[in-house]
């Protein structure tokens, strides 16, 4: 070919190099590829990743929308009280071994009639959860005018026993009791929710004398069967049931301050007329045992939760049963668990109560209906107050109620009626128009026809 044909290909070769450089003609350098990187990452590094800022407020908002889903606070109700159960059975088997070995009796004693407690509880648990609104308030009244007449009958000698100089308990035959005071709480905040619901629908709640009658009044009279019978703790726990229901009525803070000021008055009295329950106002904080051992129960709990450690000494190594800590299994049962599971195991007992809770108030919050809102905020005023006064009275803040703690301790009366409040809660979740939409679609016949209407028709001639 002939020579100046060849020529203009340097001068076109360097023009291009010199678009590609952007400066006179410098060559560019060649980057080297990453091995499994494509070109654009190689082009923007640092792009395969979001910002730490970006993937966290990701993670967050995935957060939020999975707790606000319409099914959350119905899952945390049932998840949480099973859980709470469920642990506080193991811990009654192994607080309670010595304590059945000291009295003669089998090692699973205790176990065997919690268990079976359990059982008739998750029954009452399940009815609850299925039973409608209407029902539960047909029942307020029932219930109340048998708690109360219950209550009556402790009172009658002969028919009433004393446990630890309280008489509040009526033996069934065999080795079963029953205390009616527990049915009471349970009858209050029904009573008392479908009080404040007709009276919130006719309007009367903004008068003040509508507000408290009947409710105080018949409160007044639970409280005082409660303590003719010399049961301080139940009485507190009922109060504070009283005092939560008056607030979620929208009671003024002068009446709600009135109210609280004549009961903390009534159980000052209370309290100075009674030797034992000054002893015990006097052992909150208590390190040493005190010249007569009033303070042996508050000072052998603290040494339960100290000689647990970060995660315990194992399921069944406690040393403070063995004869030193009084009522292992029922009152004291949380100072065993953190001497057998450590500040872990308390700490996950903590959480369960406070996501029960969180589920309670938010059950409460989100609902239309009245009386759901006064009985869901009902019980879980019962239930995170009376966990308040039993796990304060073991880390010794607060003064020894004789309070167990719901669905943990040993006891069939305290935990048959717990559990169907739980059932009131899964059932006030259930009513939730989102979250009965939600349960609509789990079921298998009905996503069953939800998929069905989302696949399209193929022609009958595809394969």
């Amino acid at each position: 070919m002939p020579a100046d044909d060849t020529a203009p290909a340097p001068k076109i070769l360097r023009q291009v190099l010199h678009r590609r450089s952007g400066s006179g003609g410098a060559r560019p350098a060649i980057k080297e590829r990453r091995p499994g990187r494509s070109p654009a990452a190689a082009r923007r590094p640092g792009s395969s990743r979001p910002p730490r800022g970006r993937r966290a407020r990701r993670l967050y908002e995935q957060a939020r929308r999975t707790w606000d889903r319409p099914l959350t606070a119905y899952y945390l109700i049932l998840g949480s009280s099973l859980l709470i159960t469920v642990l506080g059975l193991v811990m009654v088997y192994s607080a309670s071994m010595i304590k059945a070995l000291e009295l003669s009796l089998p090692a699973a004693y205790f176990f065997r009639k919690q268990f079976l407690a359990a059982a008739i509880g998750t029954g009452l648990l399940l009815i609850a959860s299925r039973m409608p609104v209407k029902l539960h308030r047909a029942l307020s009244y029932p219930l109340l005018m048998g708690a109360v007449f219950l209550m009556m009958l402790v009172q009658i000698p002969g028919i009433g026993h004393a446990v630890n100089g309280n008489q509040n308990w009526i033996y069934l035959g065999g080795p079963f009791q029953l205390q009616p005071s527990e049915f009471g709480k349970l009858a209050l905040i029904l009573w008392g929710a479908d009080l404040l619901a007709r009276k919130q629908d006719r309007r009367l709640l903004t008068q003040w004398k509508h507000m408290l009658v009947p409710l105080v009044p018949v409160s007044f009279l639970l409280l005082g069967l409660i303590m003719l019978g010399g049961d301080m703790g139940t009485a507190i726990i009922l109060t504070a049931i009283l005092f939560g229901l008056l607030w979620l009525a929208g009671a003024p803070t002068r009446l709600f301050a009135g109210v609280l000021g004549v009961a903390a008055l009534v159980g000052l009295m209370l309290i100075k007329t009674n030797e034992n329950r000054m002893s015990r106002l006097s052992c909150i904080g208590a390190i040493d045992l005190g010249p007569k051992g009033e303070c042996w129960q508050a000072v052998h709990g603290i040494y339960a939760l100290a000689s647990g450690g970060w995660f315990g000494s194992g399921l069944g190594a406690s040393v403070e049963k063995w004869g030193q800590l009084p009522e292992p299994h029922t009152d004291f049962i949380f100072a065993i668990a953190g001497e057998e599971l450590g500040l872990a195991g308390t700490l996950s007992v903590l959480a369960l109560f406070a996501a029960l809770g969180y589920a309670g108030i938010r059950v409460a919050g989100r609902t239309e209906d009245p009386f759901v809102r006064f009985a869901a905020g009902g019980v879980t005023t019962w239930i995170t107050a009376q966990a308040v006064v039993n796990i304060g009275a073991v880390l010794g803040l607060l003064p020894i109620a004789g309070v167990p703690l719901p669905l943990f301790s040993y006891g069939g009366s305290a935990l048959l009626p717990t559990m169907f409040a739980v059932g009131l809660l899964i059932a006030f979740a259930r009513e939730d128009p989102a979250a009965r939409a939600a349960l609509a679609v789990r079921r298998p016949g009905v996503r069953w026809k939800t998929m069905r209407r989302r696949v399209k028709k193929r022609p009958s001639g595809e394969r």
